[in-house]
């Protein structure tokens, strides 16, 4: 009689830090997940209290162009997202998601350790100068960015890792197959968002002013030492976390499907489906593999179907499948719904290259006008207040209004989907990119009103205000971008590909960061330098250009992916026609 009681107290899928079934008093929930978020909050708050303010301290320390600055800005963040594809890898192939994000923090605490100490020593920086006077100022030499240079990208290695993983370990902390604590999961992501962005706020607040007025090194070195302590309060909770066993990557399943498909691509396709090699002819070896969730087959990327072809030529055993020669036709339909998702994640990109200004050029339009407000000055990246402000106020105006509006008209009980949530984000874009350029020639004609074009240092009287637009627009966009992508790539992943549904949105922010790095680059070269539209003195130059540009790529990225997000079916829409009963997945993250 002892055994029901034993089952209902441990997890058959979850195991203590001594190798034993996880007990479900003693381990996961709340207090184990906000322990492992916690260290994301500090690198949150970390990557981002850099970031906003790199561009004056490369423009104004270290005495690079604003096209060389904003470009350094914007390939440190993509690096940071594009390393989660190799952190998630590494975590769920070698070495386990507790030891990931364990070294990672490592690795990113040892990259600002750095950051701090290229700030306080002086040989690593160019001496000071005025940029207004006639003495032409001294751009770091290669010595001193190389040291910059091996600070920042140890810190996106260290970002990649832990992001990658934090995620899903958290949520390795709840047993979706319970009820309470499957609620208790979805409470607890609401209230992580929510008090991330919080946190957010004070990033690019407090931080930012102790970086520009006790000193850079006290900025990073305060960064530093928070993610040391949050390092220390997440391995003191190893006795409390539950484990999962390593699973695989889902880049390894995708490669293997390929790679069969084009062995066999001689072969001819069966008429009948049924033939075709699927997760009921596996027993012993694969027998784990029943556990998936059968999916019907589509007529989509039908070359991809030769992966599950059953050679004629050679013997057939279930037990010994060389899965480099014959995948499931489940596998094959995982991997076609990863590239029929392609097209919504590769017009996503836009976005963020939109994004990319706010922590770029938006901030270097700032450093020219009136910050003050009385005797008080406002950090030029503190503007990126008005950005997070833009994301907590539009969240709550969409849970109250929208949905409520939504649900009438498109007889949704969700409000918008996804795809609609992302939608609206891109149109927001646009009219963010459209407030930007208009802004910018304001900016310019008060300056030259006043004389002031040739002096880059020179205080335009226009209060930096006249930029709050372009933050909010970006936010509210944010808001309904983030969520609606993070909801997308969750539902529409197959079940077992948690780390790639992460990893995929996560891309879109990478790429979207190295798409304005080349649009940079490209607009630099062609605009040349008798009338550069990306200026080093912002004031001869013509950004409002730059802003315009991105405003007609946007549209036309919109066209794109609306014709996408036509084309686009639902996971559980083809499961429902299919007559195929939807499982419990991944929770939806609702504003």
């Amino acid at each position: 009689m002892a055994l029901p009681e034993t089952q209902g107290k441990t997890l058959s899928d979850a195991w203590d830090y001594k190798g034993r079934p996880a007990d479900r008093s003693k381990t996961g929930g709340w207090t184990s997940a906000a322990m492992i978020l916690g260290v994301e909050a500090i690198e949150r708050l970390t990557t981002l209290g850099i970031a906003v303010n790199l561009v004056t301290y490369l423009t104004g320390t270290m005495h690079l162009g604003n096209a060389a600055s904003a470009n350094t800005v914007t390939n440190f963040l993509g690096t940071s997202f594009m390393l989660c594809l190799l952190g998630g890898f590494v975590a769920d192939t070698f070495l386990g998601r507790y030891r990931t994000i364990a070294i990672f923090a490592a690795i990113q605490a040892a990259g600002v350790a750095i950051l701090t100490i290229s700030t306080i020593i002086p040989g690593l920086h160019p001496p000071k100068c005025d940029p207004g006077t006639a003495q032409a100022c001294i751009p770091a030499s290669g010595t001193q960015l190389l040291v910059l240079y091996v600070a920042l990208y140890t810190t996106a290695l260290g970002t990649g890792g832990l992001k990658s993983s934090v995620s899903g370990f958290a949520t390795d902390q709840f047993d979706e197959s319970d009820k309470k604590e499957r609620t208790r999961m979805i409470n607890f992501f609401n209230w992580f968002f929510f008090f991330i962005s919080i946190g957010s706020l004070a990033a690019v607040t407090v931080f930012v002013y102790i970086q520009d007025n006790l000193g850079r090194q006290w900025g990073y070195g305060i960064c530093a030492a928070a993610i040391v302590i949050g390092l220390i309060v997440f391995v003191s909770g190893t006795r409390r976390y539950r484990f999962k066993k390593l699973v695989g990557s889902p880049l390894t399943q995708i490669a293997v499907v390929f790679v069969a498909a084009w062995r066999k691509r001689h072969l001819e396709l069966p008429s009948d489906v049924s033939l075709l090699f699927n997760v009921d002819d596996l027993i012993l070896e694969r027998d784990s593999k029943k556990k998936k969730q059968r999916l019907p087959h589509s007529k989509q990327f039908r070359f991809l179907d030769q992966a599950a072809i059953k050679d004629p030529d050679m013997p057939f055993n279930s037990t010994l499948v060389n899965k480099w020669y014959l995948s499931t036709l489940t596998d094959v339909e995982e991997v076609k719904l990863v590239l029929s998702m392609l097209p919504i994640w590769a017009t996503n990109i836009m976005f963020w290259t939109v994004y990319a200004q706010m922590t770029t050029f938006s901030v270097s339009q700032a450093t020219t006008m009136d910050r003050h407000i009385g005797k008080f000055q406002i950090p030029p990246a503190s503007l990126t207040v008005f950005f997070v402000g833009g994301i907590l106020v539009t969240v709550p105006i969409y849970d109250r209004f929208i949905v409520p509006i939504a649900r009438r008209l498109l007889n949704n009980p969700q409000g918008l989907t996804p795809l609609q949530r992302i939608g609206l984000g891109l149109v927001l874009s646009i009219l963010a990119m459209a407030a930007a350029a208009l802004t910018e020639l304001k900016r310019l004609r008060v300056a030259q009103d006043h004389e002031l074009t040739d002096n880059p240092s020179a205080v335009i009287p226009l209060t930096v205000f006249w930029l709050t637009p372009q933050f909010l627009v970006v936010g509210a966009g944010e808001a309904f971008m983030y969520i609606g992508q993070l909801d997308f790539f969750l539902r529409e992943c197959p079940k077992g590909m948690k780390t790639m549904s992460t990893g995929l949105f996560l891309s879109t922010l990478s790429l979207g960061f190295f798409m304005s790095s080349l649009l940079v680059t490209v607009v630099h070269r062609v605009t040349g330098t008798k009338r550069p539209w990306l200026a080093d003195n912002l004031n001869q130059g013509r950004l409002y250009d730059f802003y315009w540009l991105l405003a007609i790529l946007s549209c036309i990225n919109l066209v794109v992916y609306l014709a996408c997000a036509k084309w686009y079916v639902y996971k559980d829409k083809r499961l429902a026609d299919e007559g195929i009963e939807l499982e419990e997945s991944e929770p939806t993250f609702h504003a």
